[in-house]
């Protein structure tokens, strides 16, 4: 027989995904709808020179002035990880990948972009708010609306498989930042 706690935390639990579930739903896919196309859109920019961007050659010369090797590489990985990573929340496709690869992503962009202050226009309150909403969406899923909620293997994703894609995108930034001159 249950004890008491573990049949209240059960019926807490219960009652939260049948009363909050939606709206909670909602706002993941809001989230994730919005977080996506802002980071596919600057993908974009760095790809293809869409919405007034550099394109590769223009962003491997920034990437080059930032300290990093091989800039037009370097362009190329994180415009494909913008948009690409931003396509796949957008769709809540491999949800805990997608969200550590614009995680990762935003932690270069932090560290680049830091002078010392928080606030534009020499801030990086910008680009920290975007790693922390995609740090926010691997370690919590993409909800039910979401193609990873229709594939079974995916939809069981626990707690720690989520930490370690977040660990994985943290370590991935970390190494790029340490071969930026």
């Amino acid at each position: 027989m249950a004890s008491p706690s573990a049949t209240l935390r059960t019926a807490e639990t219960s009652a939260g995904r049948h009363a909050g579930g939606a709206a909670r739903d909602a706002g993941l896919l809001v989230l994730r709808l919005v977080l996506g196309l802002t980071m596919a859109a600057h993908g974009s920019q760095k790809l293809f020179g869409w919405f007034g961007g550099g394109g590769v050659e223009g962003t491997g010369q920034f990437f080059g002035m930032s300290g990093y090797p091989a800039p037009e590489a370097m362009a190329v990985l994180a415009g494909l990880t913008e948009t690409f990573g931003g396509l796949a929340l957008v769709l809540g496709l491999l949800t805990p990948l997608a969200g550590a690869a614009v995680t990762g992503t935003m932690i270069n962009a932090v560290a680049v972009v830091w002078s010392g202050s928080f606030f534009a226009p020499k801030g990086v309150e910008y680009e920290l708010l975007l790693a922390a909403a995609a740090a926010a969406l691997t370690l919590t899923g993409p909800g039910r609306y979401a193609v990873d909620a229709l594939v079974p293997v995916l939809r069981g994703i626990g707690s720690r498989p989520r930490a370690l894609a977040l660990a994985l995108g943290v370590v991935a930034a970390a190494v790029l930042l340490l071969v930026r001159a």
